[in-house]
C-alpha cells in the first residue's frame, strides 16, 4: 500500500506544482491570462523572438524568477525542516532552530542601518544576512561542542538561547538608528519576501538545495535509524557523531543561503514535513522528495496570494505562511493516528 500511495502522490504533486507555477506567474499588480504566460514561455523555450517585449519583460524577467525562487526556497526549507526534526528528534523543530535566521537578521539589520557592504550593490543585503547566518551557526556549533557534543537537547537549548540574543541585537540596531524607512525595510525582510528575485539570484540557492537534497537522500537509511534513537542507530553501524556534525553543517549552509535570499519565512519547514509524512510515511527515501514537492507547492501558492490579497501592494510572505501554517499544524497534530516518525 505504501508503494502504491507513493506512486500516486509524486506525479500528482508534480502536476500540481507545475500548474501552480504557471498560474502564479500570471498574478501581480495586473493579472495576466494563462494564455499570455504560456505564449511567453513557449517563445523563450523555443528560442523565438517575443512578439510583445513589454509582456515578455513582465513575465520572463520579473515574475518567472520570483516563482522559480519561491519553489526553490519552499523545497529547501521543507527539506531542512525534515532533516532538523530528525537531527534533534523533535516534531516542533524547524529550520531556524540553530539561530541561523536570527543571525541573518542581525546581518541584514547591520547592512540596512549602517551601510555595510555598500559596494556590493544589490547583493549587500544578502551578503550581510549570509554572513550573520554563518556566524550564528558557528557560535551554536562551538558552544554545543564545548559543552559536551551535538546532542539534541544541547542543540535545541543553544539554538533557542542564541536566537533570542540575536533577535534582541537586531532590535537594538533598529532602535539605535531611529529611521522609519530603515526599520520598515528590516521588518519586511525579517518577515520574508521574494520581491527582489531575479535570474542572477537563482543559481546559488538552486545549487545548494540540489546538493543538500542529494546528500540527504544518500544518507536516508542513516536518517531512518537516527529517528528511532542514537543508541539504536549506533548498534546498526551508523556513525552517529559524524552524522550529526554533517547534518549540522549541511543545514547551516542550506538555511543560511535560503534566508539570505528570501528572509525569514516561517512555518514552511515546520508544517510541510508533517504533511508529507501523512502522505508517504516516515521513511526518508520517500519523505524527502515529498517534502521538496510539498514545500515548493506551498510557498508558490502563498507567494502568489501575497500579490493579490491587497493589490496593488503586497504583504510579506512570512505573514501569510504563518496565518496558514499555524491552524494547519494544529489540524495535523489533532489527528489521533498521527505520531512523529510513524506513518
Amino acid at each position: 500500500m505504501s508503494r502504491v500511495r507513493t506512486a500516486v502522490v509524486f506525479p500528482l504533486l508534480g502536476v500540481l506544482l507545475i500548474c501552480a507555477m504557471v498560474l502564479a506567474t500570471g498574478f501581480g499588480a495586473e493579472t495576466l491570462p494563462v494564455s499570455s504566460v504560456l505564449e511567453v514561455l513557449r517563445h523563450r523555450v523555443s528560442g523565438q523572438a517575443p512578439t510583445d517585449f513589454g509582456l515578455d519583460t513582465i513575465v520572463w524577467q520579473l515574475r518567472v524568477p520570483r516563482t522559480v525562487l519561491a519553489a526553490i526556497v519552499g523545497a529547501g526549507l521543507a527539506l531542512a525542516g525534515a532533516a532538523m526534526q530528525t537531527l534533534v528528534r523533535n516534531p516542533l523543530a524547524d529550520p531556524y532552530l540553530l539561530g541561523v535566521s536570527s543571525g541573518a537578521g542581525v546581518g541584514a539589520a547591520a547592512v540596512i542601518t549602517s551601510g555595510l557592504f555598500a559596494g556590493a550593490g544589490v547583493w549587500a543585503l544578502s551578503g550581510g544576512a549570509l554572513a550573520g547566518a554563518f556566524v550564528a551557526a558557528g557560535l551554536v556549533f562551538l558552544i554545543a561542542v564545548a559543552q559536551g557534543g551535538l546532542t539534541p537537547l544541547r542543540l535545541v537549548l543553544t539554538g533557542t538561547v542564541l536566537g533570542s540574543a540575536f533577535s534582541a541585537l537586531s532590535s537594538y540596531l533598529i532602535f539605535r538608528r531611529p529611521d522609519p524607512a530603515a526599520a520598515q525595510s528590516v521588518l519586511f525582510w525579517l518577515l520574508g519576501s521574494l520581491a527582489g528575485a531575479d535570474w542572477t539570484r537563482i543559481a546559488l540557492p538552486l545549487s545548494v538545495v540540489v546538493v543538500a537534497g542529494i546528500a540527504l537522500l544518500m544518507a536516508s537509511g542513516w536518517l531512518d535509524a537516527l529517528t528511532v534513537g542514537a543508541d539504536t542507530a549506533a548498534s546498526l553501524g551508523v556513525p552517529v557523531k559524524e552524522l550529526r556534525i554533517g547534518l549540522f553543517l549541511l543545514l547551516a549552509v542550506l538555511v543560511g543561503v535560503l534566508v539570505a535570499v528570501s528572509g525569514g519565512i516561517g512555518f514552511v519547514g515546520l508544517v510541510v514535513p508533517h504533511a508529507a509524512r501523512l502522505l508517504v510515511g516516515p521513511r526518508h527515501r520517500a519523505l524527502l522528495p515529498a517534502c521538496a514537492l510539498c514545500g515548493a507547492l506551498f510557498l508558490v501558492v502563498a507567494d502568489a496570494a501575497t500579490r493579490i490579497l491587497v493589490r496593488p501592494t503586497e504583504i510579506p510572505v512570512g505573514v501569510l505562511t504563518g496565518l496558514i501554517g499555524a491552524p494547519a499544524f494544529l489540524i495535523l497534530m489533532g489527528r489521533r493516528r498521527y505520531r512523529f516518525g510513524e506513518s
